[in-house]
């Protein structure tokens, strides 16, 4: 397999001599070219209560490298009196109305002392653009639409960080997690809380939102999401978290979101010691000589495909309906092929690929992992570090190639040389990349151009 490379990068947000420090990424390509919006927290300081407002840098993709603008500072996207946190974009398709979500937490309050005290801080705020994140409207708190009275339950919450996808049947989907309030009452102070994943959605373009329920066993934490298509069982939704459990929690939907199966560990997927956030992007599986196997591999059967007889992840369309995201399946994390041909087949089963740090103690050493069969927790590959040395929080993107087949993706992640939120980097890679630079494993023989 010879020594794996790394891929160039270009740094996009650099720590200041003031102390301004940029971290958290979020990466949204937007048709047509794409357009690619990073966004990033810019801080007052590294510290999380020092967080201040969101910011955007936008990029033009051609001829396989990238032209950037300068750095945008959203004006629009805060509440007086808090600041602004953890930006998720989603891209509602058939629109093309960019909605980027963010939390807003009041004056410099922690998220330890929200959960110490059982007393939310956090408002869920999002605002959109109509132009590829040229311009922005005005914010809207969407806390009492999207939450309601389950915020009494809540010490806090957040969204993402990182993006949001679309599923096929047009609902829009904003990967989130809360500190449940288990327990409150004991001797006066909160007693026991527990963090766990779940999902905010929209089902009328984004005009009104909502939760959905929480993974009901194991601890989990920041997420992202993924619609798996071409599987025995139809589509279903994947979620990816972080978890204090010493590996990676990954749990499934089979209603888009509205409820999740129980979670389940994957071990492959190690936390560093304090944890770290982590991104996943779905994409449809190149061609093969021969069909994949469709079911889970022999050993695989902890988390069968949900029944086709219970509620399906991609709701049906009436007929003439138009399909917001194409023949992907999915929209707004990535951006799949859309030849004619695949418009009237049967979706090509969806592959993952997952970045986080590959350090056990530290963060350091950003990887990436491909995985096959997403339902099967065992099938990651070992990782191809991209960037040697600190890193921190990534956002994936999912990138159409030149020709069918094909298929590139970004990452947008802290980076530095002595700590990991020095810088923020973009960097541009191939399947093949991929391919050729993971531990080499069984694979099936791919159709990819030569």
């Amino acid at each position: 397999m010879g020594t794996p490379r790394i891929p160039a990068r270009t740094v996009l947000f650099e720590r200041e001599r003031t102390g301004l420090t940029y971290r958290v990424p979020a990466l949204l390509p937007v048709p047509p070219g794409p357009t690619l919006l990073a966004f990033a927290e810019q801080r007052l300081s590294p510290d999380d209560s020092h967080a201040h407002r969101l910011v955007l840098r936008r990029g033009t993709l051609a001829g396989g490298s990238v032209q950037w603008g300068g750095l945008c500072v959203l004006g629009t996207a805060v509440l007086e009196d808090h600041r602004s946190m953890n930006p998720c974009p989603v891209l509602e398709a058939r629109t093309g109305t960019v909605f980027l979500f963010f939390i807003a937490v009041l004056g410099h309050t922690p998220e330890a002392v929200q959960i110490a005290t059982g007393r939310n801080a956090a408002r869920l705020c999002c605002v959109s653009s109509r132009d590829a994140g040229l311009t922005w409207g005005g914010a809207r708190d969407l806390t009492a639409e999207a939450i309601g009275s389950a915020e009494q339950e809540w010490a806090t919450f957040a969204v993402g960080p990182g993006h949001g996808v679309q599923l096929r049947s047009g609902r829009l989907l904003v990967p989130a997690y809360t500190y449940r309030v288990d327990r409150r009452e004991c001797f006066g102070r909160i007693c026991r809380t527990s963090p766990h994943a779940f999902v905010f959605y929209s089902d009328d373009l984004g005009r009104s939102w909502h939760h959905g329920g929480l993974v009901p066993n194991l601890r989990s934490g920041e997420c992202q999401l993924a619609a798996l298509e071409g599987g025995p069982g139809g589509p279903v939704l994947y979620c990816n978290a972080r978890s204090p459990l010493g590996s990676r929690v990954q749990a499934l939907s089979a209603d888009e979101g509205a409820s999740f199966l129980p979670g389940q560990l994957v071990p492959p997927l190690a936390e560093t010691a304090r944890g770290c956030q982590g991104s996943v992007v779905g994409f449809p599986a190149p061609p093969s000589r021969r069909p994949l196997v469709g079911a889970q591999p022999v050993g695989a059967r902890s988390h069968p495909y949900p029944p086709r007889s219970g509620p399906r992840v991609q709701g049906s369309r009436e007929e003439g309906a138009e399909d917001p995201c194409g023949s992907a399946g999915a929209c707004g994390g990535g951006l799949g092929e859309s030849d004619s041909a695949s418009k009237v087949s049967a979706p090509r089963p969806t592959w993952l690929l997952y970045s986080h740090p590959t350090g056990r103690r530290a963060r350091l050493h950003l990887g990436v992992r491909l995985s096959r069969v997403p339902l099967d927790p065992h099938s990651w590959t070992e990782p191809w570090v991209i960037h040697e040395g600190p890193s921190g929080y990534s956002d994936l993107a999912a990138l159409p190639g030149p020709r069918v087949g094909d298929q590139a993706f970004a990452c947008l992640y802290e980076s530095g040389m002595r700590i990991s939120y020095e810088e923020i980097s973009f960097s541009l890679f191939s399947l093949r990349d991929v391919l050729d630079n993971v531990h080499p494993g069984k694979r099936p023989a791919l159709c990819l151009p030569s």
